[in-house]
């Protein structure tokens, strides 16, 4: 988040100088310079400490897209649901079966009975995904342990209904008895999104509620375009961290036994993707 960006959500929350200081943690004074543009070049930390404390001002809005009228509104303004013609059923009524009897190269998600059209990813969202997966998966077999990430595509039964069904970039579990004909069913531990363009107001707020509802315990967001991840732990005190793309993650809810060191990650990434540096 730039300069402008944090001066913007700080007025939109109704944030004086003031406030800002006691809830990040940043001296008046500091803030003051850094939002005058007094400071030209602000540490890293301080940036980091306003952003952090403006994403715990904005969580999440679940109670605005929890119900399943609000999500089918936004997904008919937005995403290019289907629309309902004769004989033909409306966003909200599509289920597991309308999306099993589309053609295999039509990639869509469901969710509350909602089709939502997906991205054909780019070269360096594959690239961060598939090093993102071969990060976790390696550790996880030096671990010795169970739990394994998965990438997509892979069919999530999130509910467990037969009204949504998401493919995550990358997630992870513990409990192979939740896979069932090839697909997993319930709520993975870990999900992991690459945000693009045409996605990011879905996988920010309309999949974060919705994957915060299901009962995932930790959800990563990584936005190539501001260079940051931000990460949300939905346990009983809800936890947000924004990181920048040279730090190494850890996951939360693995009590920091697996983490991403993604300024290893994301030089490589850079090196075959060099226009993502500006």
């Amino acid at each position: 988040m730039r300069i402008e960006k944090i001066k913007q959500q700080a007025k939109d929350l109704g944030l004086s100088y003031k406030k800002l200081s006691e809830i990040s943690g940043v001296p008046l004074s500091t803030i003051q310079k850094v939002l005058s543009g007094a400071t030209a070049s602000p540490r890293y930390e301080t940036i980091r400490a306003l952003e952090e404390a403006l994403f715990r001002l904005s969580p999440l809005p679940e109670t605005e897209y929890s119900s399943r009228d609000a999500l089918v509104s936004e997904a008919s303004a937005s995403y290019g649901a289907q629309k309902k013609s004769p004989g033909e059923k409306k966003p909200g009524e599509y289920t597991l079966e309308d999306y099993l009897a589309l053609p295999e190269e039509r990639r869509v998600e469901l969710i509350d009975g909602v089709f939502y059209d997906m991205a054909t990813p780019t070269g360096y969202h594959q690239f961060l995904v598939g090093e993102i997966y071969h990060s976790l998966l390696s550790q996880a077999k030096s671990l010795k342990t169970d739990c394994r990430p998965f990438i997509s595509p892979l069919d999530v039964q999130l509910d467990c209904d037969d009204k949504t069904i998401v493919q995550p970039d990358v997630f992870g579990t513990c409990d192979s008895s939740r896979f069932r004909d090839g697909r997993y069913y319930g709520a993975p531990d870990l999900i992991i999104e690459v945000l693009s363009p045409s996605t990011r107001k879905k996988d920010i707020v309309i999949k974060g509620a919705k994957y915060a509802n299901a009962g995932v315990k930790e959800y990563w967001i990584i936005d190539l375009k501001e260079k940051r991840i931000m990460v949300s732990v939905f346990e009983e005190d809800i936890i947000h961290r924004i990181y920048g793309m040279e730090d190494t993650i850890p996951v939360h809810i693995s009590d920091g036994k697996f983490q991403v060191d993604f300024g290893g990650i994301y030089q490589d990434l850079i090196y075959y993707f060099p226009e993502l540096k500006d």
